[in-house]
């Protein structure tokens, strides 16, 4: 029995690029984190220490994204490599981001970046 915790549109202001600019002026980004596990032990006894506490995986994307990277692959790769170690209940964690202003001709929301990393059990 796999659940899921969607962390969707997080919105973070970050300097990642591969250009001097970038990581000077800066952008904002959007995340949004999927995470499978177990969850159905926290469905019957409403204990925190029983579920995966995303309001940790918040404080661990912050802090990651604050890392200046030149490539959101690299900031993803980080960001799932640390919930991973915190959390080693975690089955698999999927994470997406947007930089929502790359510096590229042409009318767009943004562009992403999505990683997927299945865990051993």
């Amino acid at each position: 029995m796999t659940s899921k915790i969607i962390l969707e549109n997080i919105k973070i202001y970050a300097y990642h690029g591969v250009l001097p600019e970038e990581k000077i002026l800066g952008t904002y980004y959007i995340l949004n984190v999927e995470i499978k596990a177990d969850l159905w032990k926290a469905a019957k006894t409403d204990h925190l220490h029983d579920t995966i506490n995303y309001a940790e995986i918040n404080e661990i994307i912050h802090e990651e994204m604050k890392m200046p990277s030149e490539l959101l692959e690299h900031v993803a790769g980080r960001i799932i490599e640390k919930i991973g170690e915190k959390f080693p209940r975690i089955s698999s964690i999927k994470i997406k981001i947007t930089k929502t202003k790359p510096p590229m001709q042409g009318e767009m929301d943004g562009v992403s970046v999505e990683l997927k990393k299945n865990f051993k059990k």
